[in-house]
């Protein structure tokens, strides 16, 4: 079984952080793919004994702006 996961990646000094939207489960590396690496690894180990927590109700990410 495969499942699609959306992701948010922010750097944080040397290190870039990735978390996955869906389950709020997070990694990180020095690098982009580092991280995206990484956070395959911990969601493919998040979901081995919780594959109940897969649901398939879609994400929306939008964007806006706000004057400051």
């Amino acid at each position: 079984m495969s499942i699609k996961c959306t992701v948010v990646i922010q750097q944080e000094e040397n290190w870039y952080v990735a978390t996955c939207l869906e389950n709020n489960v997070a990694s990180q590396g020095k690098n982009i793919e580092e991280a995206l690496a990484n956070l395959k690894e911990a969601v493919a180990l998040y979901y081995e004994d919780n594959t109940d927590d897969i649901s398939a109700s879609p994400i929306f990410i939008t964007t806006f702006e706000v004057a400051v």
